[in-house]
C-alpha cells in the first residue's frame, strides 16, 4: 500500500482560468473592515458537536473547510461566561486563559489555507439553564423562554437584570474579545439572534424594562450597540466586528419611524458593525429542512438590509447552487454567500465552482441529521459527506485518498446508498469494482422514499454517487442483477460487500417500549407497499412507532391520495424524532392541512379487517376506530440470507470464496437512517486500504492546573 495520497480536486491556487465567468464575481475578495475575505464563500456560525474536550477535531473540520475555499470559517456559539452554560448540549467556551489553546488550534487550521477565521462570542440569556455552572441565567426583564420539548425543558428561570449585570455582560465580551485576538481570530461576532440575549434586548415580547434599555426601539437597540462597541473598543483594528441578528420578528413589527422594527435595528446600527450577518429566529425557519423550505428560503425577510447599510451582508438559505448564489449577489441581496449545511455536505464546493467543476459539488440533500447531531450531544454527521468530524479522528479527508499497492477486485451486491458509497470510495482508491443491483435503478431506498411527498431533494444522495461513478473507468455498473451465490463466487473477488438493505415488518409494539408479534392479515401493509402502490382504502390507519419523519410522510401521502388517514403513534408527538431535525412543527402542519387525525401515546392492539383497536400506552384506555387498511411503519430488519448464504458456503470450502473477504454493510449490517448506510458503506472501503483501524482519541488541551472560573454566583 502506498502511502501518496491523490487529490480529485486542486487546491491552493487562486486563478480562475476554470471557472465558468458567469461564476468569477464569486471570487472577488471583500473588506471587512480591518480584514479582506479572500472570497465571498462564508462559511457562518454553526454548531459542530466539537467543544473543548475534541480541540483537534474540531480543528481539522473547519481546517478542511479553509482548504475546500471558504474564504471566511467561522465557529459555533463560544460562550462569554459561565452563565451563558447550555449543558448538557454541546457547547465552546472563552471563559478564561486555558480556552485559548484550543481555539489557537482552529485558527491556525484556517490561517494555513488563507482563510480568515471568525468566531461567535454569545450569551444565551434566557434561554440557557445553566444545568452545569448552577448560575442564575440572565434576561432583560426575567422573562423565561418556556420550551414546549422536554429536551429544553428546565426549572431554572432567569433573573432580572440589574445595571451591574449588564456592566458584567459587557466586561465579559471584553474579556473574551480579548481571548479571542490572543487565539488568532479575525472577525468577533455579537450575538443578537435566535432568542438569546442581544434578541432579547430587541424584542419587547421580553424587555419590559422602563429604563435606557426599553420602551423604545432606539432604547432596545442600547445593549447590542454597546456589545458592539465593547467589541471594537477592545480590538483595536486587530480584527473586524460582526453583528449576527435574527430579523424575522423584527420585520413582523410595524413601526411609527421606518417600515419595520426590522428596517428601524438596522438604521440605528448601519455603520456600527462591519459585517451584518443576518438570519431567522426559530431554529426551524433559520435551518429549515428542503421537506419544507426551498433554496433560498431567507430572502423574503433579510432582502432589505443592503439597501440600509454600506457595510457587506452576508446571509444563508442553503445554496448549493452557483447561479443562485450569483443571483443574490448581483440582485443586490447579499454581498457574502453564508454556507452552514452546504460546507458540511462538501467543504470543497467554492473550489470546484473555482474550478469549473460544478457537477462535482456533493449538494446538501436538506435532511438536517447535521443539526439532529447537536440536539444528539455528538460531533456533527452529515449524510452527503461521511468525512464530516472524522478528518482527525480517522484521518478521512473528503477529497484525497489514499490507494492500494495493488488493484484488488472489489464486488458489492446491492446499489442502495451504502453500496453506492462502498463502490464510489473503493475505486477512488484504485481498486477495481464491481456494483450490481437486482432492480432497474440505482438508489435503493433513496430511490424510493424520494417519490413522496416533499423529500425529491433526498434523491441526490444516488444522483451525486451515480454521477460520480460514471467518471471513473474501474467501475463496471450493473442493474437488473440478482446475486445468487454462484453469481457472486464466479466473479472471483478479493472483497466482497453485501449491502442488500433490510425490509420492513408488521411487528406492532409491547408496553415494554420494543416490538411485539406481527400484525397478520389482509390489507395490512408496510412502507414497501405504499412504494409500490399496493396500499389501498378509504380508511387508513398508519401505526407509527419508527418516530422519524416516514410514517409522517405516508400519512401525508395518502391523505393526499383520498384516504382518511389516522396516525397514532405510541410516542408523544408525530414523527416525534423530526423535533431532533428542526422539522417537527412543519409535520403537524402538513398533517393537520391534509386533515390526517393523530392520535399520540397510542399502540395498535389489534385490526379485525374493518375496526383497529387501540389503547393508550400508558392508561390502557381502549378505543376503537373504522379502519379497512393498516401501514405500520415499525420495526426494519436486514436482509441477511444472502449473506449467511456466502458465509455458509465458504465455510463448506467453496474454493472461489476461500480467499474472499465476505462484509456486511449498511441497513443489511443494522438499519438505521440513510446517514448511517453511507457511513457504513464508507467505512467499508476505507477499511480495504487501512484495515478498518481504530478512530483516534481528542483530548482537551489543557494548562497545568486547571484556572478558576470567577463569578459571583448571586450577581453575576
Amino acid at each position: 500500500m502506498t502511502q501518496e495520497e491523490h487529490s480529485h480536486v486542486m487546491t491552493g491556487a487562486s486563478h480562475l482560468a476554470d471557472c465558468h465567468p458567469h461564476h468569477r464575481i464569486l471570487f472577488d475578495p471583500i473588506k471587512i473592515g480591518p480584514v479582506v475575505a479572500p472570497n465571498r464563500f462564508y462559511q457562518v456560525p454553526h454548531a459542530s458537536g466539537m467543544t473543548e474536550a475534541n480541540p483537534r477535531v474540531r480543528a481539522a473540520f473547519r481546517g478542511t473547510k479553509a482548504e475546500g475555499g471558504w474564504g471566511v470559517v467561522s465557529t459555533g456559539a463560544v460562550s462569554i461566561h459561565p452563565s451563558s452554560d447550555d449543558s448538557p448540549l454541546p457547547f465552546a467556551r472563552l471563559w478564561n486563559d486555558a480556552d485559548i489553546a484550543s481555539h489557537a488550534l482552529t485558527t491556525e487550521a484556517v490561517h494555513k489555507h488563507g482563510s480568515l477565521a471568525a468566531v461567535e462570542l454569545w450569551h444565551g440569556g434566557a434561554v440557557v439553564m445553566n444545568r452545569t455552572s448552577r448560575l442564575p441565567p440572565l434576561s432583560p426583564s426575567g422573562v423565561p423562554w418556556a420550551a414546549t420539548h422536554i429536551g429544553f425543558m428546565g426549572q431554572q428561570r432567569p433573573k432580572p437584570m440589574e445595571a451591574r449585570d449588564i456592566d458584567a455582560v459587557l466586561n465579559w465580551q471584553r474579556a473574551a474579545t480579548r481571548r479571542a485576538l490572543d487565539a488568532g481570530f479575525d472577525i468577533i461576532y455579537v450575538y443578537a439572534g435566535m432568542g438569546y440575549l442581544g434578541y432579547e434586548f430587541l424584542l419587547p415580547e421580553y424587555n419590559w424594562r422602563t429604563d435606557g434599555y426599553g420602551g423604545s426601539l432606539a432604547n432596545r437597540t442600547r445593549f447590542v450597540r454597546e456589545m458592539l462597541e465593547v467589541t471594537r473598543d477592545e480590538a483595536g483594528g486587530r480584527a473586524a466586528v460582526a453583528l449576527r441578528i435574527s430579523l424575522e420578528e423584527l420585520r413582523a413589527k410595524p413601526s411609527d419611524h421606518y417600515e419595520s422594527e426590522a428596517h428601524g435595528v438596522v438604521s440605528l446600527l448601519s455603520d456600527v458593525p462591519d459585517l451584518w450577518d443576518v438570519k431567522m429566529d426559530s431554529s426551524p425557519n433559520d435551518c429549515g429542512a428542503s421537506r419544507f423550505r426551498p433554496e433560498g428560503a431567507h430572502e423574503p425577510i433579510i432582502d432589505f438590509v443592503r439597501t440600509v447599510t454600506d457595510r457587506p451582508v452576508v446571509g444563508v438559505g442553503r445554496f448549493t447552487s452557483p447561479d443562485t448564489m450569483v443571483s443574490q449577489i448581483k440582485r443586490g441581496v447579499l454581498d457574502l454567500i453564508g454556507g452552514a449545511r452546504a460546507s458540511i455536505a462538501d467543504p470543497f464546493l467554492p473550489e470546484k465552482i473555482r474550478q469549473g467543476n460544478s457537477d462535482a459539488i456533493r449538494e446538501c440533500i436538506g435532511c438536517n441529521i447535521c443539526i439532529a447531531s447537536w440536539h444528539d450531544g455528538v460531533p456533527v454527521r452529515c449524510t452527503q459527506n461521511a468525512t464530516a468530524g472524522e478528518e482527525w479522528r480517522r484521518d478521512w479527508h473528503p477529497e484525497r485518498f489514499r490507494t492500494a499497492e495493488e488493484p484488488e477486485s472489489v464486488l458489492i451486491v446491492g446499489g442502495g446508498p451504502a453500496g453506492l458509497e462502498a463502490a464510489l470510495i473503493a475505486a477512488r482508491q484504485g481498486f477495481d469494482v464491481t456494483l450490481a443491483e437486482q432492480r432497474s435503478d440505482w438508489g435503493g431506498r433513496v430511490l424510493q422514499e424520494s417519490q413522496l411527498p416533499g423529500l425529491a431533494q433526498w434523491r441526490r444522495v444516488r444522483d451525486y454517487r451515480v454521477w460520480a461513478l460514471s467518471q471513473l473507468g474501474n467501475v463496471a455498473m450493473y442493474t437488473d442483477s440478482p446475486m445468487a451465490v454462484a453469481d457472486i463466487a464466479s466473479a472471483d473477488a478479493r472483497h466482497i460487500a453485501v449491502a442488500t438493505g433490510a425490509h420492513w415488518t408488521t411487528h406492532l409494539y409491547s408496553p415494554l417500549e420494543i416490538p411485539s408479534h406481527p400484525l397478520l392479515g389482509p390489507r395490512v401493509f408496510t412502507p414497501e407497499d405504499v412504494f409500490e402502490g399496493r396500499v389501498e382504502g378509504d380508511r387508513v390507519l398508519v401505526f407509527d412507532y419508527d418516530n422519524y419523519y416516514l410514517g409522517g410522510v405516508i400519512a401525508e401521502h395518502l391523505a393526499r391520495r383520498g384516504s382518511h388517514v389516522v396516525y397514532a403513534t405510541p410516542a408523544g408527538h408525530a414523527s416525534a424524532w423530526t423535533f431532533m431535525t428542526n422539522e417537527l412543527p412543519y409535520v403537524y402542519k402538513a398533517l393537520g392541512e391534509q386533515g390526517v387525525d393523530i392520535l399520540t401515546t397510542t399502540k395498535l392492539d389489534h385490526f379485525d379487517g374493518h375496526h383497529a383497536t387501540l389503547s393508550n400506552l400508558f392508561n390502557e384506555q381502549s378505543l376503537q376506530r373504522a379502519i379497512d387498511t393498516v401501514v405500520v411503519v415499525g420495526l426494519r430488519q436486514p436482509n441477511g440470507s444472502l449473506y449467511q448464504s456466502l458465509q455458509t458456503a465458504k465455510a463448506s470450502g467453496d474454493s472461489a470464496l476461500a480467499g474472499a473477504s465476505i462484509t456486511l454493510v449498511g441497513d443489511a449490517l443494522a438499519p438505521g437512517a440513510i446517514v448511517h448506510a453511507v457511513h457504513s458503506g464508507h467505512s467499508f472501503a476505507r477499511a480495504l486500504i487501512d484495515g478498518g483501524a481504530d478512530y483516534l482519541r481528542d483530548e482537551p488541551v489543557t494548562l497545568s492546573e486547571p484556572q478558576p472560573v470567577f463569578v459571583d454566583s448571586g450577581n453575576p
